[in-house]
């Protein structure tokens, strides 16, 4: 037996040996450790200063009675959040924030499907339209809130002056609290519709042609194509407006600001936070409270959306 078992062959010989490891940092794998870090920790630093830093302060600040300017704040723990969600105002701003988020999101998203299939078509001057499409996109909103503003004034507006030529008076756009919230609904809309539009154009033209094609040859007609196959194909490209929009409109500030400066009937919970610390209240604690409701409303929905919402995203 002691035989046979010294006398192996070379080949079971060097199976039965283990094999070298090889080492954990190696010349290679320590540079290109050191590389990453140079990429990425003045981005890790810039993000921790400037976002993860003013989050936890701000957070610290919620749990203080504190007046923007005073060198002394009293410790209230969780009395701003229950002052918020306890006061006669905090239904109001939630449902002003879930009205126009919604109607925001959904309009843009809607309409921008609608403009994309049209400048999708192979038609002369859908290079201008395009453009003239997504230009809004870009400008400045209190540029924008300017320019509407003047439109939508009923004393001096060019709205009220086209009313009074046909012998109608001017809704009171900015006075009345329901008219300010549909003023300012409008002017996003019309903003934002351009950045939808054109993500929207972007996942038509990536669409399979082939399989449109056979649809088409199979008797399928447009209606039918859109609905059974170009709106599951654009699945991707609608969960990521749908994320983008509505984390914009949630944190929509400057129409608002410009539009209507008393927050009258436009009071979201952002521009909520910006009154109470920077309008006559001068309530700074009570403001980060309600700037981290706001954050845990746009951390929640984020999750849900990725956690249920993208079960229905089909990837192809």
């Amino acid at each position: 037996m002691t035989r046979l078992l010294t006398d192996r062959p070379p080949a079971v010989a060097e199976a039965g040996k283990a094999s070298p490891r090889r080492p954990r940092w190696s010349g290679r794998t320590r540079r290109d450790f050191f590389v990453f870090l140079a990429l990425a920790l003045p981005n890790l630093a810039l993000i921790a200063v400037f976002t993860y830093l003013p989050l936890i302060n701000n957070i610290y600040y919620s749990t203080l009675d504190w007046t923007l300017g005073s060198a002394s704040a009293t410790v209230v723990g969780l009395g701003n959040y229950i002052t918020f969600f306890t006061s006669p105002d905090a239904a109001n701003v939630l449902g002003t924030t879930a009205i126009f988020t919604l109607v925001t999101v959904g309009a843009s998203m809607v309409l921008g499907l609608l403009v994309a299939l049209a400048l999708n078509s192979k038609v002369r001057g859908t290079t201008f339209a395009r453009s003239a499409v997504f230009a809004p996109y870009v400008l400045s909103g209190v540029g924008v809130g300017l320019v509407w503003l003047f439109i939508f004034d009923p004393g001096y507006g060019v709205l009220a002056w086209l009313l009074r030529g046909i012998g109608q008076q001017s809704p009171q756009w900015i006075n009345d609290p329901q008219l300010s919230l549909v003023m300012v609904i409008l002017v996003y809309v019309w903003k934002n519709l351009g950045y939808c539009a054109v993500v929207y154009l972007a996942g038509l033209q990536s669409l399979p042609q082939d399989v449109m094609e056979a649809a088409a040859l199979d008797g399928a007609n447009g209606f039918r194509r859109f609905v059974n196959m170009s709106l599951p194909l654009l699945s991707p490209t609608t969960f990521f407006l749908l994320i983008t929009t509505m984390l914009s409109s949630l944190q929509a500030f400057d129409l608002i600001r410009i539009m209507t400066p008393l927050g009258n009937g436009t009071s979201t919970l952002i521009y909520e936070a910006y009154l109470q610390a920077f309008g006559a209240f001068n309530r700074a604690g009570y403001s980060a409270a309600i700037s981290v409701v706001l954050f845990a409303i746009l951390l929640i929905i984020t999750v849900l959306q990725l956690r249920f919402v993208e079960r229905k995203v089909h990837y192809s």
